[in-house]
């Protein structure tokens, strides 16, 4: 009897060592397995342009999550919140205007374009009371954002009536409250983009006189740090082909994926389908094959070099920039 509990009591003592080293904290080599395991959250910003709606779909039908990612998902309320929240560390990756890019470059000149996200076919734009031409902008007031992009915008509409922004009453506002101080006649002129353009114009009882539609004048990237693609390149990699899926069904006009775009936005589905027909979004094969294609007459590098050119003339940014150092396409070509 003595034995046979001795036996017992050795088997016991044997079954709860081998959990106690199972289940030790103590492993130097379990311990850097589990932390492997566990994903770095990659922090993400947009703002209100309707362009960049295909990350909204990725995370709301969790493309990311499934792509293996934790993603902190952060919607600024005008591009200049954003580029500030970029430039302080706040952010891994940022959907921008390439202007942004470029004028952040300033401060910033390490930052990467590593994706392009679309070019404006009409959802930028001018709009005016009682503006025929652009010479009748002479001493009229006009609300935009000091962001470079609208600078780019607005300046191409003035050359047309010989005038400069020197000719012009300039508001600061961010886009979103540009739109709405022309809506409420503050302004006689404002530049916005949508969604706020179109309805802006009706509200104010003025027009759009001056848009993007038949040019690539205004790119939208995504921009990251150096550090990112040297250190997290195979994260990145996951989430381009991840923020593919939800551009891809935007394309096809999914009737799921503008409902889930548009509730970002706050906006119905069938304002976010009509703000789509002004914008060209692109893929990841149209980023190989038009966006980053030297060969291409459209590719994004030429709209690159020339918001650089306007950076530097606007004093933007300190000396000529080289816009081949501000992009790297070896993440949309590997994939």
């Amino acid at each position: 009897m003595f034995k046979f509990r001795s036996i017992k009591l050795i088997a016991f003592a044997l079954v709860a060592l081998f959990w106690i080293v199972a289940c030790s904290p103590q492993s130097g080599n379990n311990n850097a397995a589990n932390n492997s395991a566990q994903p770095q959250t990659l922090t993400v910003g947009t703002n209100p342009w309707s362009g960049y709606s295909g990350h909204h779909v990725s995370v709301k039908k969790d493309f990311y999550t499934q792509a293996g990612l934790k993603i902190q998902d952060i919607l600024f309320q005008s591009n200049t919140e954003e580029i500030t929240a970029f430039l302080s560390g706040k952010l891994d990756l940022a959907w921008l205007t390439a202007g942004d890019a470029i004028q952040m470059a300033g401060k910033d000149p390490t930052l990467k374009i590593i994706f392009l996200c679309d070019y404006s076919n009409g959802s930028d734009g001018i709009i005016g009371r009682g503006i025929k031409s652009a010479a009748d902008l002479k001493g009229k007031t006009l609300a935009r954002e000091d962001v470079l992009f609208e600078k780019v915008l607005l300046r191409a509409y003035l050359e047309k009536g010989g005038l400069t922004e020197q000719d012009v009453s300039i508001k600061d506002l961010p886009a979103p409250d540009a739109a709405t101080a022309f809506s409420a006649k503050r302004v006689d002129s404002a530049v916005t983009y949508e969604p706020f353009l179109a309805k802006a114009a009706k509200e104010g009882g003025g027009e759009v006189i001056f848009s993007t539609k038949g040019t690539n004048l205004i790119a939208d990237v995504l921009i990251t740090r150096p550090s990112l693609i040297a250190n997290r390149r195979a994260e990145l990699l996951s989430f381009l082909k991840a923020a593919n899926q939800g551009i891809t069904l935007l394309k096809a006009g999914d009737a799921d994926a503008i409902a889930a775009a548009s509730g970002k936005l706050g906006i119905k589905p069938e304002e976010l389908r009509e703000q789509l027909t002004g914008i060209t979004l692109f893929d990841i094969e149209g980023n190989k094959t038009i966006g980053f294609n030297a060969d291409n007459s459209n590719n994004a590098v030429k709209s690159f070099e020339l918001v650089a050119k306007a950076a530097y003339d606007f004093k933007v940014v300190p000396q000529p920039l080289d816009v081949k150092t501000l992009y790297d396409d070896s993440l949309v070509k590997s994939l």
